[in-house]
């Protein structure tokens, strides 16, 4: 199977890019499954039902989320019943929603999908590496088709947890720091992986913010409101070709666009 993880959605211009190409994408490249990271795609903050439900009729499949996952508050009407988004595995019980999801893909394949949040330079929630190997172990037994999102801020740890889950999982591929990585490969026991898959929002910005603003937060050290950038955008994604039967995989590689 082929599948299509984009980077993290930022704002108007990364649901437009989203909107007017993803179809096209898929087509040209046969994919079968399209994640998205979709925790910026309401004005840079969070997710609502509407946005979420514009993005699936573009033809995204599913979202992960991260730490802004709860920015905006509609998220909590929603995140209970929308089987089609998760948010960090590892946020303490009782939190709303759920970190991970297995999903009918085609003729009874199934893909076990897995959110999960960093810790360093991020919150303390619980042991990312510890939750995330007792979620694999629960979804082995339905699918070995496994895909990790793991949002999380340092490359070391992005780099320890792919290292961690090779041969376990189809793919680890790294979230939340906008800025696309050039590491993409199969690592030695059959795990995709990259440490950032970057940004689908605004390119002449800042993390998909405006620059101006970020600058001058940066010069004066003041208090402000960051808006999202607009001009032309960016889609930043990996695709990754999975084979169905070990769950591993056979190829991954780098696909963008800038409009």
């Amino acid at each position: 199977m082929k599948l299509l993880f984009i980077g993290d959605i930022v704002g108007r211009p990364g649901r437009n890019i989203i909107k007017e190409n993803l179809k096209n994408l898929i087509e040209e490249n046969n994919v079968d499954f399209v994640i998205a990271n979709g925790e910026n795609a309401a004005g840079g903050n969070g997710i609502t039902k509407k946005i979420a439900e514009e993005l699936f009729d573009a033809g995204i499949n599913f979202f992960t989320m991260g730490n802004h996952v709860w920015d905006n508050k509609e998220i909590f009407s929603f995140i209970d019943t929308e089987e089609r988004i998760i948010r960090p595995l590892n946020y303490p019980p009782g939190a709303p929603g759920k970190g991970s999801n297995i999903i009918e893909v085609k003729n009874n394949l199934k893909i076990g999908i897995i959110n999960i949040s960093g810790r360093t330079f991020m919150q303390a929630l619980d042991c990312p590496f510890r939750t995330c190997a007792e979620e694999i172990e629960k979804i082995n037994k339905i699918t070995n088709i496994i895909v990790v999102d793991f949002h999380a801020e340092a490359t070391s740890e992005k780099q320890a947890m792919g290292w961690f889950l090779d041969g376990k999982v189809s793919l680890v591929v790294g979230t939340h720091t906008h800025v696309q990585t050039a590491d993409e490969r199969i690592l030695p026991k059959g795990t995709a992986y990259i440490t950032d898959v970057g940004m689908t929002g605004a390119y002449d910005s800042i993390l998909g913010i405006d620059k101006d603003e970020v600058i001058k937060k940066f010069l004066n050290q003041l208090p402000a409101r960051f808006e999202v950038a607009s001009g032309r955008a960016q889609l930043n994604s990996v695709l990754v070709e999975i084979d169905e039967i070990t769950g591993l995989a056979i190829s991954i590689k780098r696909l963008n666009m800038l409009k």
